[in-house]
């Protein structure tokens, strides 16, 4: 913390103590140059994590939102919990990671996508299937030969 008599950056805290109304933290520092005491305020971030869906809306990024998803899509599948929290977590990181505090729907679902293709091919399709938002079984088809077409792809080059 800067001092605001002095510029120097180094202080100590000589006093915590919370707000009234507990949404704060107020801390009595002094500067260890020029020994001047003044008081900081440490609030918690409030501006929320945006997603912006296909049609232009924007809407809170919800974390039970994307457990869900991956929940339906990995019904009955051998991906472990702790996996869907890890996809969770990669999730939420990418959404924190905007340096506007916002993401595109879009992005978020090819992420999720892409480790689901890793984890389980079902899951995969059954999340893209969804997401994707397949019209009729010849779209579903053509996402099924690309993934199938990879896969042979990569056999072919280890054997």
């Amino acid at each position: 913390m800067k001092c605001p008599y002095c510029g120097f950056a180094q202080d100590r805290v000589v006093d915590s103590r919370e707000s009234k109304e507990a949404d704060s933290i107020r801390r009595r520092r002094e500067c260890e140059r020029c020994n001047k005491r003044f008081t900081t305020y440490e609030r918690i971030d409030e501006i929320p994590y945006m997603v912006v869906k296909k049609d232009g809306r924007h809407e809170r990024f919800d974390r039970q939102k994307i457990l869900n998803g991956l929940l339906q899509a990995c019904q009955k599948r051998n991906v472990s919990a702790a996996q869907m929290q890890a996809i969770v977590d990669a999730t939420e990181s990418f959404v924190v990671d905007s340096p506007e505090r916002e993401r595109q729907t879009s992005a978020i679902g090819e992420l999720i996508m892409e480790r689901l293709k890793d984890l389980d091919t079902v899951a995969y399709i059954r999340f893209a299937s969804v997401y994707r938002d397949f019209k009729d079984v010849r779209e579903f088809k053509a996402e099924l030969e690309q993934l199938l077409g990879g896969k042979e792809g990569r056999r072919s080059t280890k054997g």
